[in-house]
């Protein structure tokens, strides 16, 4: 037998006055109101006059007890508060603790995207006033840089961008830069698991600039020892070649060793002539002048070149006279009648 109620005796009414007295929850007060409309049909005026609640509230509470039943009653911040699963309690405080760090909204973003169902911000904070915090929190990821894996700490960021982290938690969290994260994402995405990992270093295979035909041009260049990589470089883009001057190098050292060539060794350079134009003594000088000589008679342009065969002192070289265009003339017509010197 079930156990009995203990309590004082009350007789049954049907005066909403007196039945209020009776009620502790806001539940009972909800069923009362609507109980005579959905049982015997009575008026929802009526009702409504008798219990102080408005007619359109009455209406709402009807029809949601008839889609809902007995749960459209517990509609107070206390229960709706309950009817949030403690998986998703519990997935809200690990997230906290994991990484302080990280906002209500990112928090209900990651709820989201594991369970379908997006708490508000309000819920969120009154969950982690409620729920105890644990102690030691272990990570799940190392920071990025101490993963020895490339592949592993590549993974970690699209594995924490799947759960719907932001790029700035996932780089606060991996202790990284924004741009990192992006690059790993980017890479995810256009190539897919292969962008995992690391890039081969050089040139793709197959796509090579040094082929045979720039081997035998630099190879036919090379047969005169006056030119250097940089002349080959030179020479390689009169003909269509594009090589730097370094490949160039690369490949004359190729070259050699292949087809065991040596350096020709260079002709004998020029003596040094003496400067026809030497001083003698200090601060002496050579003057000459350089001029030409426009629609002359001889034809076409003429040019006119004056040196003086006595050296200059250095205070008298302000004071020579550079000629006029009318003693240019003089001086034309003079060696044009005197003929070469």
């Amino acid at each position: 037998m079930g156990k009995r109620i203990r309590g004082r005796r009350v007789e049954p009414a049907d005066d909403w006055e007196q039945l209020r007295l009776l009620m502790r929850w806001p539940e009972q007060v909800r069923y009362e109101e609507i109980r005579p409309l959905v049982l015997f049909g009575s008026s929802v005026a009526e009702r409504a006059g008798q219990s102080g609640t408005s007619e359109r509230t009455l209406y709402r509470r009807t029809d949601r007890f008839e889609q809902e039943g007995m749960e459209s009653l517990f509609d107070t911040p206390r229960a709706r508060h309950r009817k949030l699963p403690p998986s998703l309690r519990r997935l809200i405080v690990d997230l906290k603790a994991e990484h302080p760090p990280m906002g209500m909204g990112e928090i209900a973003n990651v709820c989201y995207v594991c369970s379908g169902r997006r708490p508000s911000k309000h819920t969120i904070k009154r969950v982690l006033a409620e729920e105890p915090m644990p102690l030691r929190m272990v990570r799940r990821f190392d920071p990025y840089h101490e993963i020895p894996e490339p592949r592993e700490r590549r993974m970690a960021v699209v594995r924490l961008h799947a759960e719907g982290w932001t790029l700035t938690s996932i780089a606060s969290y991996l202790k990284t830069s924004r741009q990192t994260v992006h690059t790993v994402l980017r890479r995810w995405i256009e190539v897919g698991e292969s962008g995992l990992q690391n890039k081969p270093s050089g040139r793709p295979t197959g796509v090579r600039k040094v082929d045979l035909k720039a081997i035998t041009a630099v190879r036919e260049l090379q047969n005169n020892p006056e030119l250097g990589e940089f002349r080959i470089h030179a020479a390689l883009k009169q003909l269509g070649i594009e090589l730097s001057p370094r490949t160039c190098g690369r490949i004359l050292a190729l070259n050699r060793r292949l087809y065991d060539l040596r350096e020709k060794p260079r002709g004998p350079s020029r003596e040094a002539r003496e400067m026809p134009f030497a001083s003698n003594r200090r601060h002496e000088y050579w003057t000459a002048d350089v001029r030409y000589v426009n629609d002359h008679r001889l034809g076409g342009r003429v040019y006119v070149v004056g040196v003086r065969d006595e050296p200059v002192p250095c205070r008298d070289v302000m004071n020579v006279r550079i000629p006029r265009e009318r003693d240019k003339h003089v001086d034309v017509e003079q060696r044009h009648e005197s003929g070469p010197s």
